[in-house]
């Protein structure tokens, strides 16, 4: 059966993306609510003298996906202790509200809100607010869809606002152990020899524990002996990052997943010279191992080429 769920999280073009990657959802449309004019143009709403929120409407099958799952994937893309707007985006037309079309979803978004509450992930009180759904209005239609239309403009845009470090350390203190987080966000060093990785040479590959993106192979991995995963190479130039780290009184490169920006170790000019002389040394919390025998089964099938 199909259903509408109505969220506003700040900035439309940043809220579209999240829920079109879920199998059930039809269509995620940009739009305002909440207000008194009819009608509205995007200048109009800007002007603040309208009362509408900047939203989006989904039309999704509920045989599918469920309105509770809709509400978990919201609740993952905003701050909903932020009362004045979302991230870098301020004002009335970017706070955070679940506007209900029944007495179904009101109820289950109330519950999604009190066991956010008592999850006490957040230190501050949780003020998205739950409202009933009125008159839906559709952006125009250069807002439809933005993140594919203008893919460099949106991404730089929704890193630039503050969300994808929001979300993404959200993310991380929800999913990973304490080990994973302090590694992967605060830039921490596991214990040498007291890892998962450092002596695992089966076949396959390594994948960002946050974002899954592929990063090492098994073939390009080496026994240093320093405790840690070595890697002569990354998979390709383009999903690590390399930027230099002046901690601990020394001049190092520090080694960051591109798409996840997970800080996962150092390279250094160390590795054996017939392997191209250069040692990733890689922290095994900031990693997933993905055996060969599972690449196709868990959606790696495209790197298989590896071991052919």
């Amino acid at each position: 059966m199909k259903k509408l769920a109505t969220f506003a999280g700040g900035c439309f073009w940043c809220m579209v993306k999240p829920f079109n990657e879920y199998e059930g959802v039809e269509k995620v449309v940009s739009g305002y609510t909440g207000g008194h004019t009819k009608n509205p143009t995007y200048e109009q709403v800007c002007s603040g003298n309208t009362g509408h929120i900047e939203a989006i409407q989904i039309v999704y099958d509920e045989t599918i996906i469920g309105y509770d799952e809709l509400l978990e994937i919201f609740w993952n893309q905003i701050d909903p202790t932020d009362e004045n707007g979302q991230f870098n985006d301020r004002g009335e037309r970017y706070k955070t509200v679940i506007f209900y079309h029944d007495e179904i979803q009101k109820k289950m978004a109330e519950k999604s809100k009190e066991d956010l509450e008592k999850s006490e992930i957040y230190t501050k009180p949780i003020v998205t607010m739950i409202i009933e759904a009125q008159q839906f209005y559709e952006a125009e239609e250069y807002h439809q869809n933005y993140y594919k239309k203008n893919r460099k403009s949106y991404e730089a845009y929704y890193k630039g606002s503050g969300r994808f470090d929001f979300v993404k350390k959200n993310w991380a203190k929800k999913n990973l152990t304490d080990l994973q987080y302090q590694v992967t966000q605060n830039n921490m060093t596991e214990r040498p020899f007291e890892n998962e990785y450092y002596d695992n040479f089966k076949e396959g590959i390594y994948v960002d524990v946050v974002s899954g993106e592929v990063l090492f192979s098994s073939k390009d991995k080496f026994d240093s002996g320093c405790g840690w995963p070595s890697f002569s190479k990354s998979i390709s130039n383009e999903c690590v990052v390399g930027r230099y780290d002046y901690s601990n009184g020394m001049k190092r490169v520090e080694v960051r997943s591109k798409e996840g920006d997970s800080h996962l170790g150092h390279v250094f000019d160390d590795g054996p010279k017939e392997l191209g002389g250069i040692r990733f040394c890689i922290n095994s919390s900031a990693l997933n191992f993905i055996p060969r025998e599972k690449m196709k089964e868990l959606g790696y099938g495209k790197y298989i080429y590896l071991f052919e």
